[in-house]
C-alpha cells in the first residue's frame, strides 16, 4: 500500500511516523486504557439502570437520560479539549480531566435525585472526553494511514474489556453494595488511570508545533474542518456506527431483562458474549487493513450492516425464531460495528495532521453527540426490541447514505486511499 500524502497545507509526515514500529504494545495498552474510560463509565453502570429508576422513584426514560447526559457532556468536552490539547500539549488536559472524573464519580455516589445525577453524569462525560481525545491525538502525532487504522483497531482489544467484564463487575458490586457503590469503583479506576498517565504518557506535541491563540484560533480550526466535506463525511461515519452500538447498549437492559425476563447474571453473560463479537471484529479489521485499503473495507461492511439491522427489525416485529434468532443476528451486527469507526477515523485524521487534537475532538464530539441524541430514542419509542431495532436500522441506513452521497466510495475509481 502506498504511503499516504499529507493533506494540503499539512506539514510533511516523517517516515518514522508512517512506518509501523516493531511493537505497538505500549501504545495499545496506554492509549487503550485512556479510550476505555468513557466505555467503562458507561458499561459498568448499565445493569443498575432499572435499580436507579426504582430507587430514585423515576421512569426508565429518565434513568436512560443519565446515559444521554454523559454522551452530550462528552460531545461538548471533546470540542473544548481538542483545541486545548493543540495549544497546551497532550499531557496536561488529560491529567486535569481524569482527576475531575474521580471527583464527579464520588459526587454521583451521594446524588439524592435523578436530576442531580443526570447533571453529574453530564459533567463526568465532559471530563472523560479528555482521555479519549488525547489518545486519538497522540495516535495522529505518531502514526498515519493504515498504521493508524491498525492501531485504532488494536485499541478495541483493550477497550473491549469494558463490555466483556464491566457489566458483570458492576452487577456484582451493585448486588452486594447497591448501585451507588458502582461510582466508587469508577473513582478508584480513575485514580489508577491518572497515576499511569502521569508516569507513562509521553508528550507527543513539541512546543514549537503547538497552536497559540484563544477562542478565535479554535474556531478557525473547526472552520477549516467543516469546509472539508470529505473530512466531515468521514467523521460522521464513526458517529453513525457508534449510534448503532449505543442503541443496543442503552436499550438492551430493558429489552433483555424486562422484555425477555433475563436475570442480571444472564444479561451480563450475554453482554459479554456480544463484547467478544465487538473485540473479534476489531481484530479481524486490524489484520485485514494490512492488505485492503480502509475505504474498501468501509464500503463493503456498511451495506452488510444495513441488511443485518433490517433482518433484526423483521425478527423483532414477527417474533420469528424467538430470542435465540434475535441474539444471533444482534451478535453479527455488533461484530461488524468496529470495522467502520477505526478506518473512517484514520482516513479523516490523515487529512489534518497539523490540528490533530481539534480533528480528533471533532470526530469524538460527533460520536458522542449523535449517540447522545440516539440513546433515549428506543425508550421514547416504547423500549422494546422493535424500538431498539428501528433505531439501529435508521442509524445504519444513514451511514450508508453518507458514504454513498458524500464520498467517492461507490463511484468509478472511488476506492480511494487516505490521500483523497
Amino acid at each position: 500500500m502506498s504511503t499516504p500524502a499529507p493533506a494540503p497545507g499539512a506539514a510533511p509526515v516523517p517516515a518514522a511516523e508512517v512506518t509501523a514500529p516493531r511493537s505497538l504494545t505500549k501504545y495499545v495498552l496506554l492509549l487503550g486504557s485512556m479510550c476505555a474510560l468513557p466505555a467503562i463509565s458507561t458499561d459498568i453502570y448499565l445493569p443498575s439502570l432499572p435499580e436507579v429508576a426504582r430507587d430514585l422513584s423515576t421512569s426508565d426514560t429518565a434513568a436512560q437520560l443519565t446515559m444521554t447526559g454523559m454522551l452530550i457532556g462528552a460531545a461538548v468536552g471533546q470540542l473544548v479539549v481538542g483545541p486545548t490539547s493543540d495549544r497546551f500539549g497532550r499531557r496536561r488536559p488529560v491529567l486535569v480531566g481524569v482527576a475531575a472524573h474521580v471527583i464527579t464519580s464520588l459526587l454521583c455516589m451521594v446524588a439524592p435525585s435523578i436530576g442531580l445525577l443526570i447533571g453529574l453524569r453530564t459533567a463526568q462525560g465532559f471530563f472523560n472526553a479528555s482521555a479519549s481525545v488525547v489518545a486519538m491525538a497522540v495516535i495522529r502525532d505518531r502514526f498515519v494511514g493504515s498504521t493508524a487504522s491498525r492501531l485504532l483497531s488494536r485499541l478495541m482489544l483493550v477497550i473491549g474489556v469494558a463490555p466483556l467484564f464491566a457489566p458483570s463487575i458492576g452487577g456484582l458490586i451493585a448486588g452486594q453494595a447497591g448501585w451507588r457503590a458502582v461510582f466508587g469503583a469508577l473513582a478508584v479506576f480513575g485514580a489508577g488511570l491518572w497515576v499511569v498517565v502521569w508516569r507513562r504518557l509521553p508528550e507527543t506535541l513539541p512546543s514549537e508545533n503547538r497552536r497559540h491563540g484563544g477562542l478565535r484560533t479554535a474556531l478557525a480550526g473547526y472552520g477549516r474542518l467543516v469546509r472539508d466535506r470529505h473530512f466531515v463525511a468521514l467523521a460522521l461515519l464513526p458517529s453513525l456506527g457508534v449510534a448503532v452500538l449505543m442503541s443496543y447498549v442503552v436499550a438492551s437492559p430493558f429489552v433483555l431483562r424486562e422484555g425477555y425476563g433475563l436475570s442480571s447474571a444472564q444479561f451480563s453473560v450475554l453482554f459479554a458474549v456480544n463484547g467478544l463479537g465487538l473485540v473479534g471484529g476489531a481484530q479481524v479489521n486490524a489484520a485485514l487493513v494490512r492488505r485492503v485499503s480502509p475505504i474498501r473495507i468501509v464500503r463493503v461492511v456498511q451495506p452488510v450492516s444495513v441488511s443485518l439491522t433490517i433482518v433484526l427489525l423483521v425478527l423483532a416485529l414477527t417474533g420469528a425464531g424467538g430470542l435465540p434468532a434475535l441474539l444471533v443476528v444482534l451478535w453479527a451486527i455488533l461484530a461488524l460495528v468496529n470495522f467502520v469507526p477505526p478506518n473512517a477515523s484514520a482516513l479523516a485524521l490523515s487529512r489534518h495532521g497539523q490540528i490533530a487534537g481539534t480533528a480528533a475532538a471533532f470526530i469524538g464530539a460527533l460520536q458522542a453527540g449523535v449517540s447522545g441524541v440516539v440513546s433515549p430514542l428506543s425508550g421514547l419509542l416504547g423500549g422494546d426490541a422493535v424500538a431498539m431495532a428501528l433505531v439501529m436500522v435508521t442509524a445504519a441506513a444513514a451511514g450508508l447514505l453518507v458514504l454513498a452521497l458524500a464520498t467517492p466510495a461507490y463511484r468509478r475509481g472511488g476506492a480511494w486511499t487516505a490521500q483523497v
